[in-house]
């Protein structure tokens, strides 16, 4: 049996779960969040096919963006240490395999849905 690469793609967009996990934040709001992303980049793959590869990366920053506006920054970057706490960034902003980057240090840090 086929798997529709679509699906695949939106399955493995939902390991930002497991960051969310390993951060203390997956409550039942926060995954309704995530769902919500799932949910409205299920219709732009539908529109843009060739964009599927980009899911888990978009996802990952609408995540993050809903949480800024409801929570404050996530995830907190772990390498910087010292000044103003900031949250990672996703790399590349629109490409596959999204990484968790400490744009400051210029680390990456975990790829997506394997922060600890």
């Amino acid at each position: 049996m086929d798997v529709d690469p679509l699906e695949q793609a939106l399955h493995a967009a939902r390991l930002v779960l497991a960051d969310l996990t390993a951060r203390d934040v997956a409550d039942a709001e926060v995954v309704s969040l995530v769902e919500e992303a799932v949910r409205e980049r299920r219709w732009w793959v539908e529109q843009w096919p060739e964009g599927v590869e980009y899911v888990a990366g978009l996802i990952a920053q609408d995540v993050q963006d809903a949480l800024l506006e409801r929570y404050g920054r996530w995830p907190l970057c772990p390498v910087c240490t010292s000044g103003e706490p900031h949250a990672l960034d996703v790399e590349p902003e629109l490409g596959p395999d999204p990484h968790w980057v400490c744009g400051k240090a210029g680390v990456v840090v975990a790829p997506v849905g394997g922060l600890r």
